[in-house]
């Protein structure tokens, strides 16, 4: 016996030590010394042998063993279920004489432990209906271990109620394998009834609890939870600060690592990557330096999820240098730090570089795994290389990696940006699983290629939304210019209690700011308000747009002067609002208010600047700020620039130095300069330089009305009636049809659209008799000849209508806005400027080009337009 005793303890030795010599050295002493023989030696010795990963010989001894029992049985089980041999596992289990529960604990655990969660959940379905066996907590620990990985919540409700029928519930460690499994099988609610249950939870619940109600409530409630534990481990830490980060709540992730440290815990690599994780979010470069700092001076070698970490915090601070030295200083690089290091590279706009680095992993090798495919599939979009796209479609079929959620959301999004819907559409078939991310890619490739209709049967179909996917519909429908079935979608995103962002406010403001639906902008700002999203800085920018747009240029810069942290786009915004008022001199003092404050000026700066000057007519300071663009800020003019200064010379009566300027242009002038030669013919009456200004828009294939127009214009000016009808001709032997002008008016609540001479409106009666009534107060106040003879309207503009509108619909208080689409002409101008001297209404009319504001008989551009 004492023996017997010394032999068992020699195995014990061996196993912990895992010595395969001294294994077989033990098992030969045994067979010379008679003892092999003894049914408790032999299944030590099995269980030795399984522990040293020697199952073969475990498998010699079990079958030499002539009185096996259900330990013996088990032990053979167990070996060859870690050895992973589960066939052979299971027929041994078939053939075991009596099981107990460690036999059925044992297959359960193979099976799971092999990744076979269905065999586990077979095998606890038979222990249940076994009569002669009773499941333990280690079986229902095991059955729903394999539950959450398999996801099934049916099945979880299943085994719960199973656990109080066999009045397990009281126990701490099930209570913690509830939860967990309600958790990994998305469903944290059920998860939080469990808990709320609990008489005193430990502390693996608590901090599973943290991370469900960041899941059902929010960052705000998990903290809350947080701050109520009776007491913290490393874990409770760990999972606040990756809450906070994963929810972009950088300072706060910041300021909850300083206070770890406070309380004497020791950070880990993870604490370290979900801190990196928030410096890189909030481009804090200062905290992530420090931070790399510390984990050099604490940690002897860096842990690879860090080094990742610390790749894309530097990368994403504008630092790839730096990321670059700690890539290559890595001693041992994973297929995350790969993927950090690509993703890196590509987001500095270095495509080529980071298409070699994939390269170098692949030579390496290391695996790339989906979100390696996703981030290099990424490059080929910013390429549009869709020869190199298709062949790493190819790549992630042959890798098995096709069926992964992120490969197919990046297929579909490089087919799309490829300009390939129809390869787009095939990708996205052919996923097997499709997230609400893969939808909104296929809403995006519809909306690109200007597919509405597509695009909003997918939105139609998609099984769920989110505010992005919202987002995406709007953003198609507004700028295809369906206005308003955009504004549809924003009344169905609230009812639908879908909650806006930032994105959605700034899409819809920008849309009343190009309709110029004051009324509906207003309340769209008070919504944006009331959700705290006005003192972001760039639904504040759009704000200025809008109201600078609406001709509200005064509310525009209140708006302007409240953005504490004004960007160039703040400055840019309020510069083109009042060069679009025609207040050049205003442009030209905030321009140089935002040099003062340090802020360097780009190209649509510029653009604001010299439009400004040539809409007031200072052409010395637009000269002066055009050649101040490339000598003081190194900015390179493009044809916008030089259409303002053609647009600045030809206003002021230089045309033929504007006609010289354009010759002497580094770049081919294209429509827009030539189309600003030929306005400047057009006011000036060089029917010569007109045509020349023509002959090249038709070189340059603009198949639009508006140059036709303006030459026929200038030719009926002038008096040459044949050279209105060969431009006409001309016209119909094209097929250029003259776009239709039209104006339109908001009031209460709905936008009024007219057109020339239009009798369509309900009130159209009422609108002509209170515009002939203003008319012959204008013949009689002054030398004015009526366009409005006896027999009826002749050729009566839109804006005219939509005037008289207004005097007969809005309160004698109110200022009148109107919008047209086109220039307004010399008649209507002269008209509008009687009309608010007469009715002491103020106008306020935005054309094509500029707004006027009309006042007291007086026009804002002082006639110069």
């Amino acid at each position: 016996m004492e023996l017997s005793q010394e032999y068992y303890e020699a195995m014990k030795a061996c196993i912990s030590l895992g010595s395969v010599p001294e294994a077989r050295k033990l098992h030969a002493r045994l067979v010379s010394t008679g003892l092999h023989s003894s049914t408790f030696l032999q299944n030590h010795l099995l269980n030795m042998y399984s522990s040293c990963g020697l199952i073969d010989d475990a498998l010699r001894v079990f079958t030499e063993i002539e009185f096996r029992n259900v330990f013996s049985w088990n032990t053979m089980i167990s070996g060859l279920a870690d050895s992973g041999r589960m066939r052979k596992a299971a027929q041994l289990f078939d053939e075991i004489p009596e099981r107990d529960t460690v036999s059925w604990n044992s297959m359960m655990s193979g099976y799971f432990h092999n990744e076979q969660p269905h065999g586990t959940i077979k095998v606890f379905t038979s222990i249940i209906r076994d009569c002669n066996c009773v499941p333990d907590l280690f079986s229902f620990s095991c059955a729903m271990k394999a539950c959450a990985s398999l996801g099934y919540v049916n099945l979880a409700s299943q085994l719960h109620g199973l656990v109080v029928k066999f009045d397990f519930g009281g126990h701490e460690s099930i209570g913690s394998s509830i939860i967990d499994m309600y958790v990994k099988c998305g469903a944290p609610s059920l998860s939080e009834q469990v808990f709320l249950r609990m008489p005193n939870p430990n502390l693996f619940c608590w901090n599973t609890l943290i991370y469900v109600y960041s899941k059902l409530y929010g960052v705000g409630r998990a903290l809350h939870l947080f701050h109520q534990m009776p007491e913290h481990d490393t874990c409770s830490w760990n999972t606040m600060i990756s809450i906070l980060a994963q929810h972009g709540k950088g300072a706060q992730t910041l300021d909850m690592f300083v206070e770890m440290l406070n309380h004497g815990f020791r950070p880990n690599s993870m604490t370290y990557a979900s801190v990196l994780s928030a410096c890189a979010g909030i481009c804090d470069l200062g905290w992530g330096a420090h931070l790399h700092a510390q984990i050099l001076r604490k940690e002897p070698n860096i842990h690879v999820y860090v080094g990742s970490g610390l790749i894309d915090m530097y990368a994403k601070c504008g630092c790839l240098e730096y990321a670059m030295t700690v890539f290559n200083n890595l001693k041992e690089r994973n297929v995350v730090s790969w993927t950090s290091m690509i993703g890196g590279t590509a987001q500095f706009g270095l495509v080529e570089e980071a298409l070699t680095l994939f390269n170098q992993m692949r030579k390496v090798p290391v695996d790339s795994d989906e979100f390696t495919l996703a981030t290099i599939l990424r490059v080929c979009s910013i390429l549009k290389d869709i020869s190199l796209g298709g062949q790493l479609h190819a790549y992630t079929i042959r890798i098995g990696m096709n069926s992964s959620v992120p490969v197919g959301n990046s297929l579909v999004t490089m087919y799309a940006q490829c300009g390939n819907v129809q390869s787009a559409s095939c990708a996205f078939k052919l996923m097997p699983v499709k997230d609400v991310i893969s939808w909104t890619a296929m809403l995006t490739a519809f909306s690109q290629t200007g597919n509405v209709e597509k695009a909003r049967e997918y939105f139609s179909r998609m099984p769920e939304r989110n505010v992005i996917t919202w987002n995406s519909m709007l953003a198609t429908y507004i700028q295809h210019g369906f206005w308003e079935e955009g504004l549809k979608i924003y009344i169905l995103m609230a009812r639908e209690g879908v909650k806006p962002d930032l994105i959605t406010f700034a899409t819809l403001i920008s849309a009343c700011a190009y309709l110029a639906v004051l009324k509906l902008g207003n309340q769209i700002v008070a919504q944006a308000e009331k959700l705290g999203f006005v003192s972001n800085v760039s639904t504040a920018n759009s704000i200025v747009t809008m109201y600078a747009r609406c001709g509200r240029i005064g509310e525009a810069y209140n708006v302007f002067d409240s953005i504490v942290m004004k960007n160039l786009i703040s400055w840019n915004s309020i510069m083109a609002g009042y060069a679009q008022s025609g207040q050049g001199r205003k442009v030209i003092e905030i321009f140089e208010d935002m040099l003062k404050m340090g802020f360097m000026p780009d190209h649509i700066s510029y653009i604001s600047v010299l439009s400004g000057c040539s809409h007031s007519g200072l052409v010395l300071e637009g000269q002066q700020y055009f050649n101040m663009m490339t000598k003081d800020h190194g900015i390179s003019p493009n044809c916008e620039h030089f259409a303002c200064i053609v647009d600045l010379l030809g206003r002021a009566g230089r045309v033929d130095q504007a006609k010289s300027f354009i010759d002497e242009m580094p770049l081919e002038p294209n429509a827009d300069i030539w189309g600003a030669l030929l306005g400047a013919c057009r006011i000036h009456g060089n029917t010569k330089l007109a045509e020349t200004a023509l002959n090249n828009l038709i070189k340059l294939d603009v198949e639009g009305s508006g140059s036709y127009v303006l030459l026929a214009n200038i030719y009926s000016d002038a008096g040459k009636l044949e050279g209105v009808s060969d431009v006409r001709k001309h016209m119909r032997q094209k097929g250029i049809q003259k776009n239709p002008g039209c104006s339109w008016i908001e009031v209460d609540n709905r936008v009024h659209v007219f057109t020339v001479d239009d009798t369509s409106h309900p009130r159209i009666k009422d609108i002509y008799i209170a515009l002939q009534e203003i008319i012959k107060k204008i013949e009689h106040a002054g030398n004015y000849i009526n366009e409005i003879g006896s027999a009826g309207p002749r050729s009566c503009h839109s804006e005219k209508l939509a005037v008289a509108f207004g005097l007969i619909s809005l309160p004698a208080w109110m200022p009148i806005h109107i919008m047209k689409n086109l220039r307004i002409c010399c008649d209507c101008h002269l008209v509008m400027k009687w009309i608010s001297l007469l009715t002491s209404r103020e106008l306020i009319v935005r054309d094509a080009n500029r707004f006027h504001h009309f006042k007291g008989g007086s026009c804002s551009c002082r006639d110069y337009w």
